[in-house]
């Protein structure tokens, strides 16, 4: 998604973010392997994790450095690459907490081991405890290479400290985000704690913070770097607002998501929220959470969705976010290239289908 507002120099770092990645993996595997097959598994499963995806968080950290440094450094495909294993550290732990045991249509972590455990004779219910401890360690073991490669960052102490201290505060907002997302199940939250919680969970890691941290290390002002904390906001509520849109209304085979999952799940999204104070969804809300739901019971709830004015109501905050967001890039007076990307993505962000 990003990567269409992104130039073909941009493009080139993308390469040799991948090229990091897998010098990266292939040094863990040679460390794994002093200490048995089984923990080199382990490994291969964390690089196949990290392996396609968008690649959206990298490719702001890029674009942000190059527009305040004039080009790209190692040291930011660096930056950049830190931020794809926090990406796929919190795929790992969300797909735990979700009991999801594939995702891109594949065994994930937890599922590889599970399936492994299966096949050794171990219950069902041991096998997918064995699979879930196997990514919960996957993912903390990504975090902690996350934060070395940006201590190890070669960049005055200054910028180091000022970089480490916005990965540090987004992995504090995402788990904050995180535990609200889990608590709010079933809770009923209102609109406030919705936004709240995707602002943590979501906004702050795959946008505020990839923008800000490239920013800093390209030796951008620090108005400016508190611009693009404002603009990541906006672009990130925007996001995630498309995105539970999509996990109801949008087509599986461009979003490779199921669109019953969400409504299988119970997912409380503001969908949901602005939905239930209607009478037409408590007339069709008993399939709500149910993993039995079928396409029919489906249809009953996306039509009810529809009659209680919930679709119009998000369609019009995805609107005004990315509104927001555009007006923040004009006032931020960025280099030229970045007010461009960053003003296509918010239209992007808007009436993205996948």
């Amino acid at each position: 998604m990003i990567g269409a507002t992104l130039d073909r120099r941009i493009d080139r770092d993308g390469v040799a973010v991948s090229e990091f990645l897998d010098d990266y993996f292939a040094r863990q595997l040679e460390r794994a392997a002093r200490h048995g097959d089984e923990y080199v598994r382990l490994w291969v499963a964390a690089r196949d994790g990290a392996a396609g995806g968008k690649r959206i968080r990298p490719e702001l950290v890029l674009a942000a450095h190059a527009a305040f440094a004039g080009s790209g450094t190692a040291e930011s495909v660096r930056l950049a690459s830190a931020f794809e294993l926090l990406h796929t550290a919190f795929l790992m732990h969300d797909d735990v907490i979700d009991h999801d045991l594939v995702r891109r249509g594949a065994p994930n972590v937890a599922g590889h081991f599970a399936l492994d455990g299966v096949g050794r004779g171990l219950p069902v219910d041991r096998a997918n405890d064995y699979g879930e401890a196997s990514a919960i360690l996957a993912g903390d073991l990504l975090i902690a290479g996350a934060l070395r490669v940006v201590a190890e960052l070669e960049a005055p102490r200054s910028v180091r400290a000022s970089v480490l201290e916005i990965v540090d505060e987004c992995v504090f907002l995402a788990a904050a985000g995180e535990h609200a997302d889990v608590r709010q199940a079933g809770a009923a939250p209102d609109e406030r704690d919705i936004l709240a919680m995707i602002e943590n969970k979501t906004a702050s890691y795959s946008f505020s913070a990839p923008l800000q941290a490239g920013a800093v290390l390209g030796g951008a002002s620090a108005a400016a770097v508190e611009r693009l904390g404002e603009i990541g906001r906006h672009l990130g509520v925007a996001f995630q607002l498309r995105d539970d849109v999509l996990g109801v209304f949008g087509s599986a085979e461009l979003t490779g998501k199921s669109v019953l999952s969400d409504l299988r799940e119970g997912k409380e999204t503001l969908l949901i929220a602005y939905a239930r104070v209607h009478p037409d969804w408590s007339r069709a809300a008993h399939g709500f959470g149910s993993p039995e739901l079928d396409d029919a019971g489906a249809a009953r709830l996306r039509r009810a969705i529809e009659s209680s004015g919930a679709r119009d109501r998000v369609e019009r905050l995805i609107d005004a976010r990315c509104t927001a967001a555009v007006d923040a890039i004009a006032a931020a007076q960025l280099p030229h290239d970045l007010h461009e990307a960053l003003t296509v993505t918010a239209g992007i962000c808007a009436e993205r289908a996948r």
